[in-house]
């Protein structure tokens, strides 16, 4: 009989080797993704911040635009009026009162006073879009009304554009945060915070745009200028009165008193060199020029002409003795 063979421990051998392979590729596959999980954290970001771009932002808030329901229109309106009355702080205090009554608020004012005295007051006044025409109707009928300007600007597509702007924020906002709690490496953590400061800036700015707009269409502003009515205009009747004649009068006597004195002080100047140089010159300077002598008479010339004969009747004797 032959001896049996010895049986080798091949198969064995063979599953230890594939248990021990398995066991090292878990290992790395494991420290590969624990050292993957910061670079998936960094394109996370990067790619979200893509998505939260300026034209990712129009793009996506252009979709929520076509998506969302008709809204209502968005207007800012603004006018000018100057108005013209004969009490101004009266009229300014009667504005307020308008203004406060239908919700609305005083803003900046300014007071004035011309050369001749009469009053000048420009104020602002914030009032309810509701309110804004009954408002504007009571102001220009306190008094003569100058001047008037109104101005209405749609900005509904910026409302809406600036609305879907920061609702994408937001969720950029919450995502970053979302990153850094799983964050393990302190330059991760470092990386994500300075992207996290960036956006939430860019929210605060969207914010208070969102803010302005909602306050300037809320809100109606309307500026008042308000100026005295002259004394002959605030006359109820075009009469002319004993008063008028009088202030009339003595307005042109003013004036011919103002033109004598001008005409006066233009004169004067030649008048003083006048009174100090003529007597100067006939005191100095004549007696001193010379004289023209007198012609003598020429030669041959006929001598006295004879007397007229006495009359007769009298004697020409000086004793007056008869011939």
């Amino acid at each position: 009989m032959s001896a049996p063979h010895p049986v080798r421990p091949v198969p064995a051998l063979a599953a230890v080797l594939l248990t021990a392979a398995l066991a090292l590729t878990g290992c790395s596959a494991g420290g590969t993704g624990s050292s993957d999980s910061a670079a998936g954290h960094k394109a996370a970001a990067r790619s979200d911040a893509k998505g939260s771009a300026p034209g990712g932002e129009k793009a996506a808030s252009g979709a929520k635009r076509a998506q969302a329901p008709a809204l209502t229109s968005s207007i800012i309106r603004t006018a000018s009026l100057t108005v013209q009355v004969e009490d101004v702080p009266k009229a300014l205090d009667e504005a307020r009162t308008t203004t406060e009554n239908a919700g609305g608020y005083v803003g900046d004012e300014t007071t004035t006073r011309d050369e001749k005295g009469r009053e000048r007051t420009r104020v602002v006044l914030r009032v309810p879009v509701g309110k804004y025409d009954e408002v504007l109707a009571g102001l220009q009928g306190a008094g003569r009304l100058l001047d008037r300007t109104a101005k209405a600007e749609d900005v509904t597509d910026q409302v809406v554009d600036v609305d879907s702007r920061i609702t994408s924020q937001r969720a950029s906002v919450a995502r970053v945060r979302e990153l850094m709690d799983r964050a393990t490496k302190l330059s991760d953590v470092v990386e994500l915070e300075g992207e996290l400061s960036s956006r939430e800036a860019d929210l605060e700015a969207l914010l208070a745009q969102q803010a302005s707009l909602k306050d300037r269409t809320s809100l109606a502003t309307i500026t008042l200028s308000l100026s005295q009515t002259p004394v002959k205009a605030a006359a109820k009747d075009g009469s002319t009165g004993f008063v008028d004649a009088l202030a009339g009068g003595w307005d042109a006597f003013v004036t011919m008193l103002r033109w004598l004195a001008v005409v006066i002080g233009a004169v004067l100047p030649f008048a003083v060199v006048a009174a100090l140089g003529v007597p100067a010159w006939l005191r100095l300077v004549r007696p001193r020029l010379p004289r023209r002598p007198v012609p003598a008479p020429a030669a041959g010339a006929p001598g006295p002409l004879p007397s007229a004969p006495a009359a007769r009747g009298t004697d020409p004797r000086p004793d007056g003795g008869e011939h």
